[in-house]
C-alpha cells in the first residue's frame, strides 16, 4: 500500500536528535511502502519562527539523505487557506471569538501546542458574540470518545473536550494557530500518514474533531518515545540538544548517527555506521521500541 508521509518541523531552533529521529522513521516507513515523503516548514508562527533556520533543518536532513519528494512546502505562504478554512467553520457555527489572555489562563506559550497541551481551556468565552476574523477565535469541540489506531502505541481512545478544551485556532496577534495549520496541510498535501513524537499524542483526538468539521480524511498516527539525555532529561531546543553539527564536533560523523537512529528505531542489532537506504528493509513498525530512548553517555 503506498503512503504519503511528511516531516514538519518548525524552524525555532536546530533540529536535535528527537527531530532527527521522528524524521528519519516517517521516510523510511514510507520509503518501505514505496510512498511519497514530504516536507514542509512549520513556521506559521511568525514572532518565534525564522527562515535562516528552516534553511539549516533543510541542509541537516540533507546531509541524513532526507530530501522531499516534492518542493517544501512553507506555512507561512499559505495564509489563505487557512482562513478559508475559518471562514468554512464559522458557517458551520463551530467559531466563537476568545477573549482570554495567557495569563488568565495561567499557560505557557512556548511551543505551537503548548497551550492545549497543558490544560484544558475552560471554554468561558462559548457564548461570546461573533466579533470577525480579527479577533482570537477557538474552535468549539463536541463531547465523546474519539477512538483511533496508532501504529506503534496501538488502540487509542480519548475524549478531546476533557483533554484540551476548545482549541485556539487564530490568535489576538494574527497568527494563525498549531491545530488549525497542521490539518489543513495534511489535508492539502494528501498526508495519509503522520509519525511524531509522543508529546504530540494528546492533541491527536482535538486534530481528528477539526478534521471531521473541515470534511477533510484522519491519516493514520504513529506516535515515536522521546530521545533523552544520557541521565534521563528530556532533550530540547532550549536545553541545548545535540544536533548535526554538535555531534560533528564530538566526532560523531552521519554514518555513526545514521547508525545509532537506525539501531534505536529496529532496523539494525547493533549501532554501526551505514547509509540511510541501508536501513529500508530492516524497518517495520512492529520492531521500533515503545518507549523513550537515551543518547549514548559518549554524546552527551
Amino acid at each position: 500500500m503506498s503512503i504519503t508521509g511528511r516531516f514538519a518541523p518548525s524552524p525555532t531552533g536546530i533540529l536535535h536528535l528527537g527531530n532527527l529521529r521522528t524524521a528519519l522513521a516517517s521516510w523510511l516507513s514510507v520509503r518501505k511502502a514505496g510512498g511519497r515523503w514530504l516536507i514542509r516548514v512549520e513556521d506559521v508562527d511568525g514572532p518565534r519562527c525564522h527562515r535562516d533556520l528552516g534553511d539549516a533543518q533543510l541542509r541537516d536532513l540533507e546531509r541524513l539523505g532526507l530530501v522531499s519528494d516534492e518542493p517544501v512546502v512553507w506555512q507561512s505562504e499559505r495564509s489563505a487557506h487557512y482562513r478559508e478554512a475559518l471562514a468554512s467553520l464559522h458557517r458551520a457555527h463551530l467559531l466563537y471569538p476568545c477573549a482570554c489572555t495567557r495569563k488568565d489562563l495561567q499557560l505557557l506559550a512556548s511551543a505551537p501546542h503548548a497551550e492545549d497541551g497543558l490544560r484544558p481551556y475552560p471554554g468561558r468565552c462559548r457564548f461570546r458574540a461573533w466579533e470577525g476574523f480579527e479577533r482570537a477565535l477557538r474552535f468549539q469541540l463536541s463531547d465523546g470518545v474519539i477512538l483511533w489506531e496508532d501504529r506503534l502505541l496501538g488502540a487509542q481512545s480519548d475524549d478531546p473536550a476533557l483533554l484540551t478544551g476548545d482549541p485556539l485556532l487564530f490568535r489576538r496577534d494574527g497568527c494563525f494557530a498549531y491545530h488549525l495549520a497542521v490539518v489543513v496541510d495534511d489535508g492539502a498535501q494528501g498526508v495519509d500518514e503522520v509519525v511524531r513524537g509522543a508529546d504530540l499524542r494528546p492533541v491527536t483526538a482535538t486534530q481528528i474533531r477539526l478534521q471531521e468539521a473541515l470534511g477533510l480524511p484522519t491519516p493514520a498516527y504513529a506516535h515515536l518515545g522521546m530521545v533523552l539525555a544520557p541521565d534521563g532529561g528530556r532533550l530540547g531546543k532550549r536545553a541545548g540538544a545535540l544536533g548535526i553539527e554538535a555531534l560533528a564536533d564530538r566526532g560523531v560523523a552521519v554514518p555513526d548517527l545514521l547508525g545509532w537512529l537506525g539501531w534505536s528505531l529496529g532496523c539494525l542489532s547493533e549501532a554501526k555506521p551505514c547509509q540511510v537506504e541501508e536501513l529500508i528493509a530492516g524497518f517495520d513498525w512492529s520492531r521500533v521500541p515503545k518507549g523513550d530512548v537515551r543518547v549514548p553517555p559518549v554524546w552527551g
